[in-house]
């Protein structure tokens, strides 16, 4: 039968960075991890670059998006959405990640 969870080796420097980014929201050093990893797999399903995640993120959050912004980050917002309703369990997992997180949860 399998389980829940398992095991995995995972480099020093990443679960570090992982524990400082989880701090602040009061998360777990897997729940950041699997946060991290359920980002990652959205991201990739929207077949998005890191350029254009990394930008669109950094336009959210300057609070500055001009109408070029705005457009962007609505288009890879929309991709992701797409992405997301292609692969119900993505979509499922995605949402218990946000539900858990608006929470604080751990």
């Amino acid at each position: 039968m399998p389980t829940a969870f398992a095991s995995v080796k995972l480099p020093g420097a990443l679960v570090d960075e992982a524990r400082l980014a989880a701090q602040p929201l009061r998360r777990s050093v897997a729940s950041q991890i699997e946060y991290w990893a359920t980002l990652g797999r959205v991201v990739e399903h929207a077949g998005l670059t890191v350029q254009e995640a990394r930008s669109a993120i950094a336009a959210y959050e300057s609070g500055t998006q001009d109408n070029a912004h705005e457009r962007t980050v609505t288009d890879l917002s929309e991709r992701i959405r797409t992405a997301s309703a292609k692969d119900g369990s993505l979509a499922v997992q995605l949402q218990r990640v946000i539900a858990k997180n608006r929470a604080g949860g751990t």
